[in-house]
């Protein structure tokens, strides 16, 4: 089967799911304007969608061993549709939450399903350029989610948007389904349940997994928790910018993501060979991505635009993490090491979108204005990010031994 064939469907799905996970920092002013949300309610709303995805991750794994990529994305696809059409829908907080959360559940597998299907359809070689290719159009869709969607806010409101997204995203479940033949990801004979659970738990057990999760829990997930939500009321509330102006930020944020995204495709198997292994690219990027949050978050630089665009091209190295996870496990849990860090990543996300929010709101209830308040909260990620870290690299040696 050409490549273009199984690659576009998954690429079009993760698309959607990267555009449903980061469309709130755009359209949430315009919730809290309409249904009058506190920050805290905000933060809940929008993480609910990271709290069904990080629940997902266990079983998925173990579905998609028993029925196959193609089965369960398409499936789940129609849960994230059906969700996107009761957000357009939806009068309250209540609505709205558990919309989101239907949304986080139905897309929970784009990423997972398209690892596994592109494992069993081309060589080792091949995977980090698939990978890449994958992340870009998540890039694209966190894209799509800035000055487009802000854009588009001016000609509809955001019910009409998630129509369009209902509808789309049930085009998208269609041609997976219908557009990928049965025996192009097929489905091969998987362990028992209880054999698949002793996967799971040898991998919570294991010394090389809990060296990167922090990482996952706090960088990566606190990344995502920024983009998706807290970076638009940052520049806005700290800044003093206008939507547009924000929204311009997290444009060139997201594109200068998609550059960390191909180059890691395009390169890191060469880099490799040079001598420069993946584990040295995710150090280096996480740690630069630290820093640039610390410029942010300290207002040290004027030029705020290159600050949000080198901390796009910084956090993009954090997708390394999935690979250097994999990479200490046996090739027949290799699959749940990544679900199960996945699962890490996504419950950092929710801890970090909604717990931000509720800091904000006893921070201004106590007097603090809102500038003043993510100014704290930031501060705060920051720290867990550099204990994270620093956990990391004082086990490096053995990470390098077992990922390197």
């Amino acid at each position: 089967m050409p490549l273009h064939k199984l690659l576009l469907p998954f690429a079009a799905a993760y698309f959607l799911s990267y555009f449903f996970r980061s469309a709130n920092a755009v359209i949430g002013p315009e919730l809290a304007r309409d249904l009058g949300l506190s920050a805290g309610d905000l933060g809940l709303l929008t993480s609910t969608y990271l709290l069904a995805f990080c629940l997902a991750q266990l079983p998925l794994g173990m579905l998609l061993d028993r029925f196959g990529a193609r089965r369960v994305e398409s499936a789940l696809l129609l849960a994230a549709a059906t969700g996107a059409a009761l957000f357009a829908l939806a009068e309250g907080m209540t609505g709205l939450a558990g919309a989101r959360a239907l949304i986080g559940l139905g897309v929970s597998a784009c990423l997972m399903a398209a690892f596994k299907a592109f494992s069993q359809c081309y060589p080792p070689e091949r995977q980090a350029s698939l990978t890449g290719w994958m992340m870009t159009a998540g890039g694209l869709g966190a894209l799509a989610a800035t000055a487009p969607l802000e854009w588009l806010l001016h000609l509809a409101g955001w019910r009409e948007i998630f129509w369009l997204l209902a509808v789309a995203t049930l085009a998208a479940a269609a041609w997976l389904f219908f557009g990928i033949p049965e025996n192009a990801a097929p489905v091969h004979a998987s362990e028992g349940l209880a054999a698949q659970w002793r996967g799971v738990r040898q991998v919570f057990a294991s010394p090389h997994f809990w060296r990167i999760a922090p990482l996952g829990l706090t960088m990566t997930g606190g990344f995502m928790a920024i983009q998706g939500l807290w970076s638009m009321i940052w520049l806005m509330q700290v800044n003093g910018y206008s939507r547009a102006v924000a929204a311009d930020h997290l444009a060139a944020m997201s594109f200068a993501m998609l550059f960390t995204y191909i180059g890691i495709g395009l390169l890191s198997t060469r880099l490799a060979r040079r001598g420069i292994p993946p584990v040295r690219l995710f150090a280096t990027g996480i740690a630069l991505s630290i820093v640039m949050l610390a410029l942010i978050t300290l207002e040290a630089l004027p030029a705020t635009h290159a600050l949000w665009i080198a901390y796009g091209v910084c956090a993009g190295f954090g997708t390394l993490g999935y690979s250097l996870t994999a990479a200490g496990f046996p090739l027949a849990l290799a699959g749940r090491a990544t679900t199960t860090y996945n699962l890490m990543v996504f419950a950092g996300g929710f801890g970090a979108q909604w717990g931000m929010g509720l800091l904000i709101d006893l921070l201004t209830s106590m007097g603090n204005s809102q500038a003043g308040a993510l100014r704290v909260v930031f501060a705060t990620l920051l720290l867990l990010q550099g204990a994270a870290f620093g956990w990391f690299i004082g086990s490096r040696r053995e990470c390098r031994s077992k990922a390197g």
